[in-house]
């Protein structure tokens, strides 16, 4: 091992973690993840909820190796330490398992305060614990959920989900939006769009220089030449045919259940599903333990568990770290990419009158 495993990153990357519902296993799964202080090698920790709370898990989960530093704000973060920042002073109620009014007032204040922190640079990346949409939406929050809240916060009209595990990415065309209004919402140009930010995602986030993208079509067996829908005659494939014109190694559509169920997928470096569930199903199925969600499209990184806040076995210390482990591990990956990617091509090597010369005759 060198000396910079051993003693870590001389700037260890700033980790804003949102506490997400205090009632859920948020609270949980961040110590859980955050125990084991090997995870501070390489980054440091900034969690916007209430020390109180925190206070409250650790005894209830018996977790004594969770110790954590009281900052005011982050201008007073301590590197490679665990720091609380207390985003509320009152006492909560911490009734787990059932999700209240004062719980998502709680998750929206973390949030903000994080996003906040994010935009002025005092924190370098975002994860997030899960709420419920439902707690937020009956304390004022007027967004579906974390990505649609970031990506207006980043001025950005549209962000790109991406589901993301060690064998498997898969990014959505349509996300929150019932099964009934999907087909309306597709059109070529829609979808385009989403392979075009998808491709950027997968060279800026993922370092693949040349990525392969599987495009999922929307009915059963992927229309079956017009038989069972017409969507993907009329609109996917020529949005994958203008992909390809534009040099896009992109492919499809494929029928859902063939393509999940069979190898074909270790070909791609990315699936492009049509809906919600058509992709996070799979996606979970084959991937729930590790898999995490990465909002792309942002000038910021954020990710998430690839869970809800699982109230059935809140406080039942019954939650499994691992998704929220990952999705520290991928942000911290994602930073460094995108900081690899901007320094390789901020100033590429010119070619001289030589080598121009030289190609020019050789053609």
């Amino acid at each position: 091992m060198d000396k910079e495993k051993e003693v870590g990153n001389p700037n260890p990357i700033k980790i804003g973690i949102t506490i997400g519902d205090i009632n859920g296993i948020g609270p949980e799964v961040i110590i859980k993840s955050l125990n084991d202080n090997r995870i501070l090698l390489d980054c440091t920790p900034v969690i916007y909820g209430s020390t109180k709370v925190f206070s409250f898990y650790k005894k209830l989960l018996n977790e004594v190796e969770f110790n954590y530093q009281t900052i005011k704000d982050a201008n007073e973060i301590q590197p490679r330490k665990i720091n609380i920042i207390n985003t509320w002073n009152e006492d909560a109620e911490i009734t787990p398992g059932t999700p209240s009014e004062a719980s998502g007032k709680y998750a929206i204040q973390s949030l903000e305060k994080a996003a906040q922190d994010l935009a002025s640079g005092k924190i370098d990346v975002l994860v997030t614990a899960p709420f419920s949409k439902e707690a937020v939406a009956k304390s004022g929050f007027s967004f579906i959920g974390h990505t649609e809240y970031l990506a207006e916060m980043s001025g950005v009209p549209e962000a790109l989900m991406i589901l993301v595990s060690n064998s498997l990415r898969v990014a959505l065309v349509t996300v929150h939006v019932p099964l009934k209004e999907v087909a309306g919402l597709l059109t070529k140009d829609k979808i385009m769009k989403k392979i075009s930010a998808f491709e950027d995602s997968l060279k800026k986030d993922f370092a693949l220089v040349k990525p392969r993208i599987a495009v999922l079509g929307l009915n059963p067996h992927a229309g079956e030449n017009g038989k069972l829908g017409q969507e993907e005659k009329e609109i996917i494939a020529p949005a994958i045919q203008a992909s390809k014109v534009e040099g896009k190694l992109v492919f499809g559509p494929y029928a859902a259940d063939g393509f999940f169920g069979s190898q074909a997928r270790n070909q791609f470096d990315g699936v492009l599903a049509m809906y919600h569930d058509q992709g996070l199903a799979a996606f979970k199925a084959i991937a729930f333990e590790d898999g995490v969600n990465f909002t792309a499209g942002l000038p910021i990184v954020r990710t998430s568990p690839d869970h809800g806040t699982a109230y059935d076995i809140a406080g039942k210390n019954e939650a499994d770290a691992s998704s929220f482990r990952s999705a520290i591990y991928l942000a911290t990956d994602i930073f460094k990419n995108r900081k690899f990617v901007k320094e390789i091509n901020s100033n590429p090597l010119p070619i001289g009158k030589h080598e121009g010369d030289r190609s020019e005759r050789d053609h």
